[in-house]
């Protein structure tokens, strides 16, 4: 038996390497449009200075089944020696900020602290958790809602508009007012359904034990250490791209893999128990699909065969993002410390937030900055001039505006990843199932994979791509 894969970053490469766990002898091909593996996932170190600059993803949670499945590559591949842990007691683990009513505010980072006013709150936010206690359950069962409605029938506007929306910026540099509170807090909001509050649903849920029989449960010695020694985040050195490259090397040794860049798909037509894959002009045949593409450049190649299924698929919208990293000679211009700050749409600034990336990691006693920056509204702030210089431009603008730093760095690079985050739209879920229902009742053979079908982190595609090699009959 023969298995495609259409996409290589790090959910096709995971694809693959769960794959070749597995005990049966399988032909493995993967092709990649571009002249690297990686994906979204990348790396840079500045010449000068040694200093690591992350253009994708670059910190990892180490938490639940999906941050124990990443814990478990790491160390399969031998990496483990790489991880750069940051605790629960440093201070970018405990000092996170957002950036609302035109003033930096430092979010409560202690118990003492929600009992507290401090801005942007116009009361303690104890208050919050008292309004969903007594909020009760809804009259009619919901189906779904956005974020920004749950959490304003849960606990109050304030808390929607100044704490989780710039949140939302931070996940999927989305809109709380449009994410689904059933996709991207799919426990959560089915704790409240159940329970009638998120803080009851949360206690009375503790004892209730959750089994997953897709996940490993074993625990290492490795794993271990992330929660003894209290890790918040970590970070890969020398870059996240470490695990990408890593993955590449362990496939490339195996026999039964074959890994193709430069290779575009053309188009995906199912015959009989066969799918017929045009790659550069050439048909490649094989019993089974697992794509990880953008779900638009999936709907695409099978619009001609499936016109109902790649509607479903080109609806899912993508936004645009860029990546601006900033390093100045200087380790002294924050003037606190952090992970960073989140900036809330209510703003209407041209950035999502800042991260304190000199704060995490060793920078050479430089300030390392890496402003996020589009999204959802990048078009508003951007459409007529997207060009790398006015991103800059607007990007330093808003260092000096956010955190009173006025000098010019010494160091900027600029990423405008274009169509990199799907947005999680109210029904999203419904989507999802839809589309998998349709792929089930076809019997094409397909897999899905990416961070549209399963959560749009690092950790979220590596577990989904582990639950499809494993479950995947050969």
């Amino acid at each position: 038996m023969t298995v495609s894969v259409l996409g290589g970053g790090i959910g096709g490469l995971s694809a693959l390497y769960y794959l070749t766990l597995r005990q049966n002898a399988t032909k493995i091909k993967l092709f990649e449009a571009s002249s690297r593996f990686g994906g979204w996932i990348k790396s840079s170190k500045d010449d000068k200075t040694n200093v690591v600059f992350e253009t994708g993803p670059r910190s990892l949670r180490p938490t639940g089944i999906p941050g124990l499945a990443t814990l478990q590559l790491i160390e399969n591949l031998g990496i483990e020696d790489l991880v750069v842990p940051v605790h629960r007691s440093h201070v970018a683990a405990k000092n996170r900020m957002v950036y609302a009513k035109n003033q930096l505010c430092m979010m409560p980072n202690s118990l003492k602290g929600i009992f507290t006013t401090i801005p942007p709150f116009t009361k303690p936010l104890f208050y919050a958790g008292i309004k969903d206690l007594f909020t009760g359950k809804s009259k009619v069962p919901l189906e779904d809602e956005s974020i920004y409605d749950f959490i304003a029938r849960r606990f109050g506007e304030e808390i929607a508009q100044y704490a989780i929306s710039p949140v939302i910026c931070g996940i999927c540099a989305g809109d709380a007012k449009e994410i689904s509170v059933k996709f991207l807090f799919k426990e959560i909001f089915e704790k409240e359904q159940k329970y009638g509050g998120v803080i009851k649903g949360i206690f009375k849920s503790r004892k209730e034990k959750v089994q997953d029989a897709n996940a490993v449960t074993a625990n290492t010695e490795f794993t271990k250490r992330a929660k003894i020694e209290g890790w918040s985040i970590y970070r890969m050195q020398d870059g996240v791209e470490i695990i990408p490259k890593k993955i590449v090397e362990h496939l490339q040794n195996n026999e039964n893999v074959e890994l193709n860049l430069n290779s575009t798909c053309e188009r995906i037509t199912f015959k009989n128990d066969e799918v017929h894959i045009l790659i550069n002009g050439n048909t490649q045949i094989s019993k089974h699909l697992i794509s990880t593409l953008p779900s638009f450049t999936l709907g695409n190649l099978l619009e001609h065969q499936h016109p109902i299924l790649a509607k479903e698929l080109k609806s899912i919208q993508y936004v645009d993002v860029a990546v601006i990293n900033l390093l100045y000679n200087n380790e002294d211009l924050l003037k606190q410390k952090g992970f960073g700050v989140l900036v809330a749409p209510s703003e209407n600034l041209g950035v999502l937030g800042v991260i304190f990336d000199s704060c995490i990691v060793d920078s050479k006693n430089n300030t390392v900055l890496t402003v996020m920056s589009g999204g959802k509204w990048f078009d508003k702030h951007y459409g007529k001039d997207s060009s790398i210089q006015n991103i800059e431009k607007v990007a330093l603008e808003n260092i000096s505006k956010i955190l009173d730093i006025h000098e010019k760095p010494d160091v900027c690079l600029t990423h405008l990843n274009r169509q990199c985050i799907p947005q999680y739209i109210v029904g999203h879920h419904a989507r999802i199932e839809r589309i998998r229902k349709y792929i089930a009742e076809n019997k094409l053979s397909l897999s899905l994979g990416g961070a549209a079908s399963d959560g749009v982190g690092v950790n979220d595609v590596i577990l989904s791509s582990k639950r499809i090699a494993e479950q995947l009959v050969l």
